[in-house]
């Protein structure tokens, strides 16, 4: 098969030369025109036969059609522009033979091998968006993060599998280059030591799963909280509440607690209820009404620990525990459920004709009549004060400015 091939490009040659009456400089470049115009046209029909496979390949159900289509289109194009110029660059060269184009072949094998790792780089990315886009579609959970991380990995093996090859093909030794890599592994990891942290923080993080992309975490190691954003191989993008990006070493999340708020299964409310001393009364019948509320509350997750007791005297109140989970755990819904269930609350005191304490204290002062200035009042023979105690309140009061 090679002799016929070097038979027909003689006889083409032999056939230019004769059109051009001898002239070998233009019968070279005719050859070198011919090629390019091939070239040209085969680009023009690959381009226009691939965009009509990638349009109808987008419409079938499979992510993998048109993952396949889409990710050969521009590699192919490039490949044929490499094989075509390497192609003329050799009838150039056998010509006149110059040492410059020496470095055609492995040009061209660099080349291909760049558009084989271009293209495997672009399928998978491909494939990673379909599968996506699918499980979106068909109402499945999408697990975004280890789909990344998948593709990574994939990504950077394609990468390190080129790169041996092309060096190989260079004649650099791929053995001599992982001895050294086994004997230089030493000093570059202890000069490399944090990166490689963070990249192995991000596979502990990839393999447990702590958290993902779309997730609220928070550290009560650390300030850190928010919405997680990405992933990476060094660092992990964080949006804080008040709209910052924050970006955290991986390697931090091996060495600190990471709660995970987006996997609450409810929200809690817990509130202590102050009612006046003066209501003990009715402290027992108001929490059996609080109780039966918040058993009867749409919102109220019965199955778990719902509390409503009278806890204990404090300084200026009868508190009155209220201890409960929502069903929800939306930041906002919760809070529409736990002021609805507040209100209640103050209605069912008010309707058993209690008040909810305020702060207040208790002074003891002696007869204002019988003050000298010398703190000495009138004082019985049992070392009691002589007049009836004065209650005054330090409750706080509304004052209106004029």
């Amino acid at each position: 098969m090679p002799g016929e091939n070097k038979i027909k490009l003689i006889a083409l040659e032999n056939w230019l030369q004769k059109l051009t009456g001898g002239d070998n400089t233009l019968a070279l470049v005719l050859q070198v025109f011919i090629v390019v115009l091939a070239v040209v046209v085969t680009n023009f029909f690959l381009r226009r036969t691939l965009g009509k496979l990638e349009l109808s390949a987008s419409q079938t159900p499979t992510p993998w059609n048109y993952a396949l289509v889409s990710a050969v289109r521009k590699p192919l194009l490039l490949l044929a522009w490499i094989l075509g110029i390497s192609f003329a660059a050799r009838i150039i060269q056998a010509e006149t033979d110059n040492a410059l184009f020496e470095i055609i072949s492995p040009a061209r094998t660099i080349g291909v091998i760049g558009c084989m790792s271009w293209f495997l780089t672009r399928f998978i990315s491909n494939v990673q968006v379909g599968i996506m886009v699918q499980r979106h579609a068909q109402g499945k959970p999408v697990d975004s993060t280890t789909i990344d991380a998948t593709g990574k990995l994939l990504r950077i093996s394609v990468m390190i599998t080129a790169a041996l090859v092309g060096m190989q093909s260079l004649g650099i030794s791929i053995s001599g280059v992982l001895a050294f890599g086994g004997v230089g592994g030493i000093a570059v990891g202890f000069a490399a030591k944090d990166l490689l942290a963070n990249f192995f923080g991000a596979m502990m993080v990839y393999l447990d799963r702590p958290f993902v992309v779309g997730e609220w975490i928070r550290s009560p190691d650390k300030e850190i909280e928010g919405t997680v954003e990405e992933i990476g191989w060094r660092l992990t993008r964080i949006r804080t509440f008040d709209s910052r990006l924050l970006y955290v070493p991986n390697a931090v999340f091996t060495q600190i607690s990471v709660e995970n708020a987006s996997r609450m299964t409810n929200r809690r409310i817990s509130e202590n209820i102050g009612v006046r001393y003066c209501d003990i009364d009715k402290v027992a019948p108001i929490v059996a009404e609080i109780r039966a509320m918040l058993k009867a509350h749409p919102e109220i997750d019965q199955r778990q620990t719902t509390i409503v007791n009278f806890l204990q005297f404090s300084s200026s109140a009868l508190d009155i525990m209220v201890y409960t989970f929502t069903s929800t755990t939306q930041w906002i819904k919760y809070h529409a459920v736990k002021q609805d269930v507040m209100l209640q609350i103050a209605a069912i005191v008010a309707a058993h004709g209690a008040q909810i304490a305020l702060p207040s204290r208790m002074l003891h002062m002696a007869d204002a009549g019988n003050f000298d200035g010398n703190f000495s009042g009138n004082y019985g023979d049992k070392g009691g004060p002589a007049s009836d105690p004065v209650a005054i309140s330090t409750a706080p009061q509304q004052v209106t400015a004029a």
